[in-house]
């Protein structure tokens, strides 16, 4: 017996809680990586030298940094994302004229993980600037744009608070929602056509191709969001710190600036451990997302 639509929202959003607590957990090091090389490409040779440079400042902590915030923004945009993602089926089945219980094709989950993206923009982009701030904090501080500060998210959240007010908050809102509208596309449409390309080889539904697959997939998922769309993150990511010093231009003058100073090349710094952080991260996304769900489900199916 299939749960009310209500149930199923909310076993789509604790499932999507879980999957993005996982995801933190596995790919917060090569994460704060991402954003110092984005925003500094400059200042490191590479991922490695960013990683051990980090390690040797703050020690494991320092690759931690931003853990908190981090939380917050992936639970919260999971949880929005996924509950969204299976109403967001449910409109395409409704448009289509298909019953409502209907297996959707690859290409129209796809869709719908890319209209349930905007949702999922809107509570990832607060929680978002607070965590690149964090991960930047060492690096403004060093180069002598902002004056040293106590660390802590209560102090970014405070600082945001008193000099941008709740407005503050949003700063990058239209470079996320321009990332993720492409970026879900293709990660969800990675996801599944590679779930069905195990479900083919292994001659099984896809709910049961097992966890190595599901990680597989997830991890491909996610390859392909970063490949697409890594461009709009660094200019977003540069926006959300540099913002800490005043008023930052918006996106396309941000991206234009990058790269005719610094060269397009400086657009795709911290790709290596965004790449490499897809595959735990990711896979561990959709591991947590999947079995909580199909184990929240079977309660209904007894």
């Amino acid at each position: 017996m299939a749960p009310h639509q209500v149930v199923q929202a909310i076993i789509d959003l604790s499932a999507g809680a879980i999957g993005g607590a996982a995801c933190v957990f596995s790919g917060q090091p090569l994460d704060t990586a991402k954003v110092k090389m984005q925003t500094f490409p400059s200042l490191y040779r590479g991922s490695i030298h960013c990683i051990l440079s980090t390690y040797k400042q703050d020690g494991v902590r320092g690759l931690y940094q931003g853990t908190i915030p981090a939380l917050m923004a992936n639970i919260a945009e999971n949880s929005v994302l996924f509950m969204s993602y299976g109403f967001c089926q449910q409109v395409i089945r409704f448009a289509a004229g298909l019953h409502h219980d209907a297996v959707l094709s690859n290409m129209q989950k796809a869709c719908a993980g890319s209209v349930a993206s905007i949702f999922s923009s809107l509570v990832l982009c607060p929680t978002e600037l607070v965590k690149c701030r964090l991960q930047a904090m060492y690096e403004m501080e060093m180069s002598g744009k902002i004056a040293k500060s106590n660390n802590s998210v209560w102090s970014v959240v405070k600082s945001i608070m008193r000099n941008e007010g709740p407005q503050g908050f949003f700063q990058g809102l239209t470079t996320t929602i321009a990332r993720e509208v492409p970026g879900y596309f293709c990660f969800f449409g990675a996801y599944e056509l590679c779930r069905t390309g195990f479900a083919d080889y292994m001659e099984c539904e896809k709910d049961d191709i097992g966890v190595a697959p599901i990680a597989l997939s997830g991890g491909i998922g996610g390859a392909s969001l970063w490949l697409v769309v890594y461009p709009m993150d660094c200019v977003k990511s540069r926006i959300q710190v540099m913002s800490m010093t005043g008023k930052q231009a918006g996106f396309f003058k941000t991206f234009m600036t990058i790269a005719r100073s610094e060269g397009v090349r400086a657009l795709y710094s911290g790709l290596t451990p965004t790449i490499v952080r897809c595959f735990p991260a990711n896979g561990a996304l959709f591991l947590g997302y999947e079995v909580s769900r199909k184990l929240m489900m079977k309660e209904f199916d007894n």
